[in-house]
């Protein structure tokens, strides 16, 4: 969909608006939550203190599954903060959107932006690469990276670099665009301009059960993100 934005240019960047907001919001939520969650903890745990504590089990069974021991406690911290911030990230705008008079979408899903999604991929194998850097040498790393399990893989062992860079993109962002896009187009056909009781009766009911099958979507790329960054990184430092 073609909409409008609104962008900003700085030291020759040019930066978006829409982008910056909501991202800052969900860090903010984040950090909110945790910190009420956590603020009295105790041996006798609160609810906030379990929810939070399930959670963080549930990210460790992830990276247990995929990591030996000692990688998977350093990427604990990491994984919980990217698990609990893509979950606020992609059902942002499922349930808040925030247009202006001049039709820009100030708040709303950030993972629904493609150059945040590929941002996000980049940043998580980035530490996967240097995971395999530090594990293997970098001799090691890339033997293991281009020439493993022979010598003649190495074409394509380059092409799946590239792809499990762009899947793990792509995958968060077509899921939460499509989202959104849909529940847009349901919302419009309900509420626009020329309202109509029939379009109203048939697609608000449609509006809702697409919102909830886009939070679990939501939840579950959520999910899937943080396993293919732990998936990526037992490969490239020699733990298939």
């Amino acid at each position: 969909m073609d909409e409008p934005t609104s962008t900003f240019t700085l030291l020759g960047l040019t930066f978006n608006w829409t982008t910056i907001i909501s991202t800052l919001l969900a860090m903010s939520i984040v950090v909110l939550v945790a910190v009420l969650m956590t603020r009295k903890v105790g041996i006798r745990p609160s609810r906030g203190q379990n929810a939070i504590e399930y959670v963080l089990d549930f990210v460790r069974g992830i990276l247990g599954d995929q990591l030996p021991a000692n990688l998977a406690r350093q990427f604990g911290l990491y994984s919980f903060t990217l698990f609990l911030f893509l979950i606020v990230a992609n059902e942002m705008g499922l349930l808040l959107q925030v247009k202006m008079g001049n039709g820009v979408t100030y708040v709303k899903s950030p993972t629904a932006d493609p150059l945040f999604a590929f941002t996000l991929a980049i940043m998580s194998l980035m530490l996967a690469h240097g995971t395999g850097v530090k594990t293997l040498g970098l001799g090691g790393y890339l033997k293991n990276m281009f020439f493993e399990p022979y010598v003649a893989m190495f074409p394509l062992n380059v092409v799946e670099q590239f792809t499990n860079f762009l899947t793990l993109a792509l995958r968060l962002f077509g899921n939460i665009f499509a989202g959104e896009l849909m529940l847009n187009l349901l919302a419009s056909m309900a509420w626009g301009t020329h309202l109509n009781g029939f379009w109203i009766i048939l697609a608000f009911p449609l509006e809702i059960a697409w919102q909830g099958f886009s939070l679990l979507i939501g939840g579950i790329q959520a999910y899937v993100f943080v396993m293919l960054t732990a998936v990526f990184t037992a490969q490239l430092s020699g733990n298939e």
